[in-house]
């Protein structure tokens, strides 16, 4: 029986619960009134379960399919308004002695170049990310106890917060390392990170361990119950997501609203970001083997039923995505992206040399982040540096509490506005300014509360005076 309470990775994403839910879905893919009924539910903005959000995945009607995506756009806007909030992967290194088919970093792999950052390398990289305009970073590193253990982690993660250049300073780290004890965890805590991420890759066991064939993360069960190690350990933000394309794709979206409700149950609250990436091509990976391949026109109809099911949880799609298909998913409830990444190891300082591939995929968005940035802008989007978030204790349930009492908007949007004042006077080029500059007098206009507008604006202006990182 789906018990969403257990400890047990195999019962609260139960096997058969997701066959049941999908059995489920298909039979009532045209149920009109059941479709309704769960489409007005929605509005009020408290979630579905995982059932009737598969409901309206499967959903075959067309005219309901359109309310779907118009309700997904309106719960966005309501919650998120037009803020997008950027960051930037820094990859450390790509060691590892898991055998995962898709990925590059396997240990099999002769074929790719394998790389460790040294704390003096970081710092270049780091610098240069700082150069760009970036204050937030999602650190990455393959899994080998030798060469990535957790202390290397953490002396990489304290170098990153050290580093002060000109205006720079990065001001929050994620981190998206392979799954750990709770000690670990607790240690990444008092390392001062941001959001802990891990993705599943796929919730479907068996297909799990024939992907996982050899290493750490063959074990379903460890790798399954990471978030829950790492809530004990005292982090209060976690972020997951699965590998599209590994497995069918209304299997994973059912076991990510189930490995959501979990945490909701246990911990009270959920995942703080949902990543939803797709396959793509890699150093001795051709994503066309994988068979479970899904078209843009699924991707978005799933980044819209995961809004609509899980709406205060940020959404993360990152530059595996083209420009295309990256615009389409942030009207339907993408909140974060990345722009001017590398996956490689290095590459930020200098880029990497032909002959030199250590790339953990193929980027589609190759622009710069000035580039990025003036392309939100243009779409009315407010680029966010904002982290305040974060260092002023507004996390976990306390987060979520202000998000469903619609309060953070009283810190995020001046904070957002601020930020980008920072990155114009800073980082911008002078194109990007004038836009940015035109749309930060239209947007103080519209912060609801007279007092805090009067903060803002008086922030503003310090800001243009050479003050920096004011937050509310």
């Amino acid at each position: 029986m789906y018990d969403v309470k257990s400890s047990k990775a195999e019962e609260f994403i139960s096997h058969e619960e997701i066959n049941a839910t999908l059995e489920y879905a298909d039979a009532n893919c045209t149920n009109a009134e059941l479709i309704d009924s769960i489409i007005e539910k929605a509005k009020l903005r408290k979630g579905l379960n995982h059932r009737e959000a598969s409901v309206l995945l499967a959903c075959k009607l067309e005219d309901k399919n359109q309310e779907i995506y118009a309700l997904a756009e309106q719960i966005k806007k309501d919650i998120y308004g037009n803020r997008i909030v950027m960051f930037a992967p820094l990859y450390l290194s790509n060691y590892c002695v898991n055998g995962c088919v898709y990925c590059p970093y396997h240990m099999k792999n002769k074929n790719i170049i394998r790389k460790k950052l040294s704390q003096d390398e970081i710092r270049r990289e780091v610098i240069a990310l700082q150069d760009m305009g970036h204050k937030r970073l999602a650190i990455e590193s393959g899994e080998h106890p030798v060469e990535n253990p957790i202390e290397y982690i953490l002396e990489s993660i304290k170098t990153i917060y050290d580093i002060k250049h000109k205006n720079g300073a990065i001001r929050r780290v994620n981190v998206n390392i392979a799954a750990t004890t709770v000690e670990n965890y607790r240690k990444l805590k008092d390392a001062g990170i941001g959001t802990y991420i891990l993705f599943q890759e796929t919730y479907h066991k068996e297909s799990y361990e024939m992907l996982h064939p050899t290493g750490p993360k063959h074990d379903y069960s460890y790798h399954t119950e990471a978030m829950d190690r790492a809530m004990q350990g005292g982090i209060d933000d976690v972020g997951f997501g699965v590998l599209f394309g590994l497995e069918r794709y209304r299997y994973e979206f059912a076991g990510l609203l189930m490995h959501a409700e979990h945490l909701e149950a246990v911990f009270g609250v959920g995942p703080h970001t949902i990543s939803v990436p797709r396959i793509r091509a890699a150093n001795d990976i051709d994503p066309d083997s994988f068979k479970n391949g899904i078209d843009d026109d699924t991707f978005a109809k799933i980044v819209a039923c995961i809004r609509v099911a899980v709406p205060y949880t940020g959404m993360i799609v990152s530059t595996r995505e083209s420009k295309k298909t990256r615009e389409r998913v942030l009207h339907l409830g993408v909140s974060q992206i990345s722009g001017g990444s590398k996956t490689s190891v290095g590459g930020y300082a200098e880029p990497e040399p032909e002959d030199e591939d250590s790339a953990q995929f193929d980027v589609s968005d190759r622009r710069t982040l000035d580039e990025v940035v003036r392309w939100l802008m243009g779409m009315g989007y407010i680029p966010s540096f904002c982290t305040a978030c974060y260092r002023e204790g507004r996390t976990g349930d306390r987060f979520m509490s202000l998000c469903k009492t619609g309060q953070i908007q009283n810190c995020c949007h001046p904070n957002a506005l601020m930020t980008l004042q920072e990155y114009l006077m800073d980082y911008a080029t002078p194109e990007t300014k004038a836009i940015g500059d035109k749309l930060i007098e239209e947007e103080i206009k519209k912060v609801p509360n007279e007092k805090i507008r009067g903060i803002a604006q008086r922030n503003l202006e310090a800001i243009r005076n050479g003050e920096r990182d004011f937050r509310f």
